[in-house]
Formats: structure tokens, sequence, C-alpha cells
């Protein structure tokens, strides 16, 4: 019995030196967040600081944590503004960014789905054509998919600025890796029970992938709604520009009005941030299950 408890004591102290090391670790990791949650909420602050003062209090030089007269009048002056019709803007950009998101997502996953499912013995060839596609800088289509578009009379229109968007070679890829990795027991399953590609796509596939489209959901969603140089050329009439070529009027060579330039942009930003809190945890999940590793 005193050699066991000899024995014991010295394998005790290792465990209280790794529980004083987890301890720090873990100590240097919230203080590691706290500052990287410090430097992401900053532009933020400045943002709603900068929108609710007037321009002298932005551009002078001494510096207020936050303005002394709140000038909530800067919202009524938004949109007040006949020269820039930003509430129609706000609703041009949620018309083109939520029909983009969908359109994209059918598009995308039936694409992948059958480059990953169907066999064709020029799966592989049309796959890297695909790939191909992410190699070709965007200025190259962008004249002829703009003679296409004017051609079919869809200038300021919202057929001008979603249909030429709505395939994306990227999210393309990801559905076909996604797919790849997807249990064929069920697909074959619902081959039992007769479905064919479609009904296995739309009533087994689908509905057990809620999480991955939830994130490419949530992509698709911003990269629509902060384009910018296409909707620029398609939106010629005021009551066709998205929010953010709204957003590009507020600074022209003669005049520059930060509080209304601030004001527009704390807005404009405030779909993105509520669909991001909305669908972050499916974010990570579904770029997770793609199968790319880093």
């Amino acid at each position: 019995m005193p050699d066991t408890q000899k024995t014991a004591q010295p394998a005790g102290k290792p465990r209280r030196v790794r529980r004083g090391g987890s301890v720090m670790s873990s100590t240097g990791l919230y203080i590691a967040a706290g500052v990287a949650t410090l430097l992401f909420l900053v532009p933020f602050y400045i943002l709603v600081r900068n929108a609710l003062s007037t321009d002298p209090e932005i551009t002078g030089e001494n510096w207020k944590f936050f303005p002394t007269d709140v000038q909530w009048g800067n919202i009524t002056e938004l949109f007040d503004d006949p020269l820039v019709p930003f509430a129609r803007s706000l609703w041009n950009s949620a018309v083109v960014a939520t029909l983009h998101t969908v359109g994209v997502l059918l598009v995308c996953s039936l694409a992948g789905y059958g480059l990953a499912r169907i066999p064709y013995k020029h799966a592989n060839k049309i796959f890297y054509a695909v790939l191909g596609t992410l190699m070709v800088p965007t200025a190259v289509t962008f004249v002829p998919s703009f003679v296409l578009v004017s051609s079919l009379g869809w200038v300021d229109t919202y057929r001008g600025l979603i249909i030429p968007g709505l395939f994306s070679g990227f999210t393309c890829f990801l559905f076909r890796q996604y797919f790849l990795g997807f249990p064929k027991e069920l697909e074959e399953a619902a081959r039992v029970d007769g479905l064919g590609y479609w009904g296995a796509y739309w009533r087994i596939v689908v509905p057990n992938s809620l999480n991955f489209f939830a994130a490419m959901a949530t992509i698709t969603f911003i990269q629509g709604w902060n384009s910018f140089l296409w909707p620029l050329v398609i939106g010629q009439s005021p009551d066709a520009w998205t929010v953010q070529v709204a957003l590009s009027n507020y600074m022209t060579n003669q005049t520059v009005v930060f509080h209304t330039i601030f004001m527009a942009t704390a807005i404009s930003i405030l779909p993105l941030l509520l669909v991001f809190l909305f669908l972050q945890r499916w974010l990570v999940q579904g770029i997770a299950q793609t199968g790319i590793k880093g």
C-alpha cells in the first residue's frame, strides 16, 4: 500500500500542470476573440456614428465618440431625395437578389446533380468545361452579354438584371462536390419505389440537403445584393437602379454628401446582416459538406 501511494503522487503532478496550461490557453483564446470582436465592430461603429452626424462633425478635426445632436433627420432626407429614389432601389435589390438566389440554386443544383449522378460518357468533359468558365475573366463576356440583353429589349428590366447571371460555374462545382458525397442508398431506395432522377432529386435529395442549400442561398444572396457593375449598365433608368447603383450617385465630381452616404450604407447592409445572422450556422455546415479540404 505505501508503494502504491508513492507512485500515485508523481502521477498527479503532470495533471495539475496541464489543467493550468489549459486555463491559460483558454484565457488567451478569450482575449484574442474579444480583440477580434472589437476590431470587427469598429467599422460598424464608425458607420452608425457618421450616419447620425452632420458633415462638419464627420470631417472636423475634433473627433467625438458620438455626435452631440443625433441627426435622425438624415433618414428622412435620404428617402425624400428626388434625385436618387433610394426606397425604389432597395426594392429592386430585394427582388433581384431573391430571384437571382432562387434561380441559381435551381439551375446549379440540377446541373451539379446531373454531373454527379447521371451516367454519361461525356460527363467529365462537360464538368471540365464548367470549370473552364471560372478561368474566363468577366470583362471578356461583359460586352457580348450586354449586346445580347440589349437586342432582346431587356435593358431597364428585371429580366436583364437577373437572367444572365442564373448560372454560376463555381456554385455548380460546389453542388457536384456535395452530391458526390450524398448517400446513394437513399436514392437507390427511391429507385425501387419507381422514382426517376427527377423524383429522387426533388423528393429525396433536396429535403435531405436543406443545410447545404441554405448555405449556398446565403452566399448567392449576398453576391446578388452587392452586385454593381452589371446593374449599373443594365439599369440605366433611376427606376431600375439597385441599391449599389444608388449609393454610387451620392458621390459625384461636384459634391460628396458624407452623412447621406453613411446613412444609405447603414440601411443597405441591414438585409445582409439579417440574412447572415439567420443562416450563419448553415453557412459553415454547408461549406464543410462540399468535400473541399484545405
